[in-house]
């Protein structure tokens, strides 16, 4: 739970910062979200293979390593200087929150028998909603009245305690396994990823040019030779054995999808409250704490429920809430209750603490006992690379009402609007929300296919 904690904070209280870090690192308007995708992107890589490293080499060992990892980038974050120092430095704390997100996953399903890891599963999204509302509590304070860099110094004393409460409660009892990291994999996945990042990302604050093809054509073909290179490796970085184990497959694209219709809803809100809206950064975040805090009443319940019945009827039922909360979402106008985005807010908080415990359960469950690492590190993969593109495709849409360069700055919180731009910038967030509409009714439809594979033969090995 310290764990999901942590990382839970670092993801909502950089958001805060990002106007702070801007100005006091001197970072282009168009390079800062960087800072907040290399972090993702990084977890997004790696995830398979530490989750691999912890098969090899123990995963209570690879979790306290990622602990420590993460505590020094923390540090180092605090210490930056300039753009490259912020992203490099987000890139290494990056490495930690893989190490602990990969293996979290699989030390759960390694301590729980299978009609307990929905419940367990479900405190541990409790420690995401706690980590996510301290996020925004103490950045807010943290970055009006104290300064930017602590919003990573606090990650210190909290990373430390985690390590020391883990160096005594846990302890390795999984068998080790002899296995190979995917070096051509993770380079080739690396590159795909990063070439089609920049290109979205910077189509979202500039006209398309000749080298923003580039980089979106030449990842895209960087991605098919990785697909390759998965297909004939002996130990890939894609599991796709797994793929055959009944439920798997759902389970992994339903995450997939969540992730690429759920991630951005945090941005496109606060954009709608700091641009059209003209709220502080800090109050467009207080107003999203309820639903945080409502939802981490709601996961263990869902964890209870996945255990007692099957984990397809809470991870379905929260898409279906999630989805209803992005339909709310695409109504808001200029004139909208502010209430009605604290309801949004809690219908949504409602439905994603009921899909995680569910879905991390259902994986686990229909993965061979032997390959708790890599199943772990393929949910992260599939999750985060939903999150890595929401964020850039949101943005872009969001963009095409109003001046790139201007819907950049609002994300930032470094202006608002008025007047025309402000009814059409809440346009373009519209369709926004409505593509993320799509692609949750996706995830649902993926998830509910599960039922009819529940009783399907299991694959013998993978």
């Amino acid at each position: 739970m310290t764990g999901v904690l942590i990382t839970a904070i670092d993801t909502t209280i950089v958001v805060l910062a990002l106007p702070a870090i801007e100005r006091a690192l001197h970072i282009p308007l168009g390079s800062v979200v960087w800072v907040i995708i290399g972090y993702l992107l990084v977890i997004t890589v790696l995830a398979t293979q530490v989750g691999r490293l912890g098969d090899m080499f123990g995963r209570v060992r690879m979790y306290q390593a990622g602990f420590l990892v993460f505590i020094l980038g923390s540090a180092l974050c605090a210490l930056s200087f300039d753009q490259t120092s912020i992203i490099a430095f987000r890139v290494l704390q990056g490495v930690g929150g893989a190490f602990v997100t990969a293996n979290s996953g699989a030390i759960i399903a390694d301590l729980f028998p299978s009609a307990e890891r929905g419940r367990a599963y479900g405190y541990n999204s409790v420690g995401w909603s706690i980590g996510a509302v301290l996020g925004i509590v103490l950045g807010g304070a943290i970055v009006t009245y104290i300064s930017w860099r602590w919003i990573f110094w606090i990650n210190v004393p909290i990373g430390l305690g985690a390590v020391a409460v883990a160096l005594r409660v846990l302890h390795d009892s999984a068998p080790r396994q002899r296995k190979r990291l995917d070096v051509a994999g993770i380079l080739t996945l690396a590159v795909g990823l990063f070439s089609v990042l920049w290109a979205i990302t910077t189509l979202a604050s500039k006209p398309f040019d000749t080298s923003i093809g580039g980089f979106l054509i030449g990842g895209i073909v960087v991605l098919c030779i990785f697909v390759v290179i998965e297909r004939r490796q002996r130990e890939p970085l894609l599991h796709l054995q797994l793929f055959s184990v009944p439920a798997m497959s759902p389970s992994l694209l339903a995450a997939l999808f969540q992730g690429l219709a759920n991630f951005a809803v945090l941005f496109l809100v606060i954009m709608y409250l700091q641009g059209p809206r003209r709220l502080a950064p800090i109050d467009a975040s207080l107003l999203l704490v309820p639903g945080y805090v409502i939802g981490g009443f709601v996961g263990p319940f869902a964890g209870r429920l996945a255990d007692k019945w099957a984990p397809v009827v809470p991870a379905t039922a929260g898409l279906a809430i999630q989805a209803g909360a992005l339909i709310v979402y695409s109504q808001l106008s200029l004139h909208t209750g502010l209430w009605v985005v604290v309801l949004a807010s809690i219908i949504n908080g409602v439905g994603a603490s009921s899909f995680f415990p569910a879905n991390s359960s259902a994986v686990m469950k229909a993965s061979p006992p032997q390959l708790f690492g890599i199943s772990s590190g393929m949910l992260r993969t599939f999750s985060n690379v939903g999150m890595v593109f929401s964020y850039s495709m949101a943005i872009l849409i969001a963009s095409r009402s109003i001046s790139r360069h201007l819907a950049f700055a609002i994300f930032v919180g470094s202006t608002t609007l008025h007047g025309a731009l402000a009814g059409a910038f809440t346009s373009g967030l519209h369709a926004a929300f409505y593509a993320s509409i799509g692609m949750m009714a996706i995830a649902a439809v993926l998830s509910a296919t599960r039922a009819s594979r529940a009783h399907a033969p299991s694959a013998r090995h993978a």
